[in-house]
């Protein structure tokens, strides 16, 4: 009998589901998908490769990466260390400018003016990076990262650009961040809340924020009276105090000595002059009644005339009320922006509390009395428990997630978050770890509190409220007796969520709630292990990051690779190696600038072609025909296998019969090389070349069914495993299986 295999947009699910065949996530589901995506309408394809990027500064120690997005084409991916921070751009490291070099001598280079390097730098010189010792102003010898004496070629130098940081390697996980333009606020609750700014390519700084206010006039005002007429009115004191703006109010300046004038009487007036301050674009000036100060008016100049004004008690000059990362207790430890202000919460002294700025400002924390609607605010979560505020995410409301559960912030009824329009309600208590979440069109996908779960929150109309799901329920198996220690998310060509496992595996769920496509995806890589990811915008896609963690020649190194694109208009331009690099030019034989992998066995498509795997020696390898286009890198096996077998129109779905897959038709599109068989330990090969590709070329993509006899096996499950362990895409779309029954 037939059976078919229409779709994998469940992608894997758990053993434990094996019993419910009745799902309709079974039907689509899989035993196992590693270095497989699915892709949102069904197939599976085969992840594309990790080009190797750069080494990180310092191997020995943790590494983070992190987003830094100005716009759509203009990203950044930052590398943090060990009180370092590095920048990539393209999959390049960003470098400083050029020095020129007058002469290399051995290891030696001698640079034609000062080169300003210190030991220990990276150094780019021609084609490849150099680790340096300095041993003049102007020259430095040059070695690899294992410390081995190395020839440079090439008429200058280039430092990577690196940026000094206060974050120890143990606290890089714990940095939350978030982007206004190309303003970068970096917390973390055991340091002061810090920006991060671009000024150029290779010219950042970082500083911490400061949050004291604008300053006013530094003196009190005069206050002189102009008497026209006489008598005694009823109110005879008045007293000023004046405000400079420049887009944002200061703090007022002294207010002025009681001055004595009968404004009530015809003729009477008070003029109110001050000094100038530099900055300043207009200047209000507030007039105290009945012990406040209100509102009486403003200018462009610095004076200004009162003839009996009364003044707007209802608007207040603001005042210097809220501190913040001024002190340990007052260090931050979740940051958003919401409603055109900077938000902060999880104090280390109050770690329920919630700052804001005013509205329209980064750092202007004053207040009113009373209060006005776009003064900065404070409050706190009032909750059954301590918990400590871990992020805060902007939605359509804001929300604020806590270790034991999800708060959300809005106006009930009001236009926007105010002081005195500030509702919060509960949503749930499942509670968040550390992990920064992601956000999605309208949702927060986040790790549960203990770790080992993820969730989706997004509000739901018919409750009027947020709901978050468990989004691993179909596939524990994935997470029991791990936790998640990093995630990012990707908008295209698939979404994709990404998150770190603790054992260095990869996990990827292709996410179309739309669709209803949570499709979880394992990945691993040879000899590695992923530690951090990000994402970042690049090429009209969103690009992948990871730093992955190898072992290459008995050292631990920590390679920054990037995920490739699935597309590619040629076959030769198909990549599908790991921690690999590229060669394109002029047809070649030796293949240099591999040192990255020195002592690995690669592998290797050359112009299209798959050629036999070498040992890198010296950082090159050589091939036997030259080739234009070559593809280098680690190896990997990507692995599916199918659910047990529920067969149509039989009785109890052909649950407690023994089954044989004879023959499989898969329908693929640009593949080749494919493997089949009932285990991975009894795999048919479908033939590579056809009797239709043409003589000396390499075996052509296969689009269509490819048909194959696999060996038999009497099992009660009638599993198929398909594998593709060689650089060559592989797309399934579909499986026909042929199956005999018995028992």
């Amino acid at each position: 009998m037939k059976t078919l295999h229409r779709s994998f947009a469940a992608g894997e699910i758990s053993p434990e589901l094996y019993g419910r065949v009745d799902l309709v996530k079974y039907q689509t589901g899989l035993a196992r998908c590693e270095n497989f995506m699915i892709l949102p309408h069904g197939p599976a394809a085969r992840r594309p490769g990790l080009k190797f990027v750069a080494e990180a500064r310092d191997s020995t120690r943790a590494v983070r990466l992190l987003p830094f997005a100005f716009s759509a084409d203009q990203t950044v991916v930052l590398e943090f260390g060990h009180q370092y921070l590095r920048f990539h751009v393209g999959g390049s490291a960003v470098l400083e400018t050029a020095v020129g070099i007058s002469s290399i001598v051995g290891n030696l280079v001698t640079t034609s003016s000062a080169h300003g390097f210190s030991t220990g730098d990276d150094v780019f010189i021609g084609t490849r990076f150099h680790r340096i010792t300095v041993t003049g102003g102007s020259a430095f010898t040059t070695a690899d990262r294992w410390g081995l004496a190395t020839t440079a070629s090439g008429v200058t130098a280039s430092r990577v650009y690196t940026l000094a940081t206060p974050y120890i390697d143990s606290d890089l996980f714990a940095l939350h961040i978030a982007q206004d333009n190309d303003i970068l606020t970096i917390v973390h609750p055991n340091y002061q809340a810090r920006e991060l700014r671009r000024l150029a390519a290779a010219n950042w700084t970082l500083t911490v924020i400061s949050f004291t206010a604008p300053a006013g006039p530094a003196s009190a005002p005069t206050a002189t009276p102009t008497t026209a007429t006489g008598g005694t009115g009823v109110d005879n004191a008045y007293a000023y105090t004046v405000t400079g703006a420049d887009g944002v109010e200061s703090l007022p300046s002294p207010t002025t000595a009681g001055v004595t004038n009968p404004l009530q009487l015809a003729g009477n007036y008070n003029t109110i002059s001050w000094p100038s301050v530099a900055g300043a674009q207009r200047y209000t000036v507030y007039k105290l009644r009945g012990g406040v100060l209100g509102y009486m008016g403003s200018t462009t100049g610095t004076s200004l005339r009162d003839d009996n004004i009364v003044p707007d008690t209802t608007q207040a000059p603001p005042e210097s009320v809220y501190t913040l990362n001024a002190t340990g207790a007052e260090y931050p430890a979740a940051v958003t922006y919401h409603e055109q202000r900077r938000w902060f919460a999880g104090m280390a002294g109050d770690p329920q509390s919630i700052t804001a700025t005013r509205t329209g400002t980064q750092s202007n924390l004053t207040s009113s009395v009373p209060v006005r609607d776009d003064d900065a605010m404070e409050f706190r979560l009032a909750s059954r428990q301590q918990n400590a505020i871990r992020h805060l995410l902007p939605l359509s409301d804001l929300i604020a997630m806590t270790v034991a559960g999800e708060f959300r912030i809005y106006s009930d009824g009001a236009p926007a978050v105010t002081p005195t329009s500030l509702t919060v309600k509960p949503q749930g208590y499942s509670g968040a770890s550390n992990v920064q979440p992601a956000l999605t069109n309208g949702s927060i996908l986040y790790v549960q509190s203990q770790g080992s779960r993820v969730r989706e929150m997004a509000y739901n109309w018919q409750s009027n409220a947020y709901a978050s799901i468990d989004l691993s329920i179909m596939a524990p198996q994935l997470f029991a007796g791990y936790t998640v220690v990093d995630m990012t998310y990707s908008r295209a060509p698939v979404p994709t969520l990404w998150c770190v496992r603790s054992d260095g595996v990869l996990l990827g769920m292709t996410y179309v709630p739309e669709q209803q496509v949570y499709a979880w995806h394992r990945h691993t890589t040879p000899n590695g292990a992923v530690e951090s990811v990000t994402v970042v915008s690049e090429d009209l896609e969103d690009a992948l990051y990871a730093l992955v963690r190898r072992t290459i020649s008995g050292r631990t190194v920590r390679y920054i690779e990037r995920l490739q694109t699935s597309y590619f208009a040629d076959q030769a331009d198909a990549f599908f190696v790991d921690s690999g690099l590229t060669y394109s030019g002029l047809p070649a034989t030796t293949i240099t600038g591999l040192q990255h992998l020195n002592g690995q066995t690669v592998q290797i498509l050359a112009d299209g072609a798959e050629v036999s795997d070498q040992v890198v020696t010296n950082g090159a390898i050589t091939l036997t025909e030259a080739a234009s286009v070559v593809h280098i890198g680690l190896g990997y096996a990507s692995d599916l296998m199918t659910l047990p077998l529920a067969l149509e129109g039989v009785a109890a779905a052909g649950q407690g019969r023994f089954k044989n897959v004879n023959a499989v038709a898969m329908r693929v599109t640009q593949s080749s090389l494919v493997s089949a068989g009932p285990s991975f330990d009894r795999l048919t090969d479908y033939p590579a070349r056809q009797v239709s590709d043409p003589y000396g070329s390499p075996p052509a993509l296969r689009t269509g069914e490819f048909r194959f006899a696999i060996g038999p096996s009497w099992n009660s499950d009638g599993s198929v495993c398909v594998r593709q362990a060689r650089p060559v895409p592989l797309t399934v779309l579909s499986m026909a299986l042929d199956v005999a029954t018995g028992g």
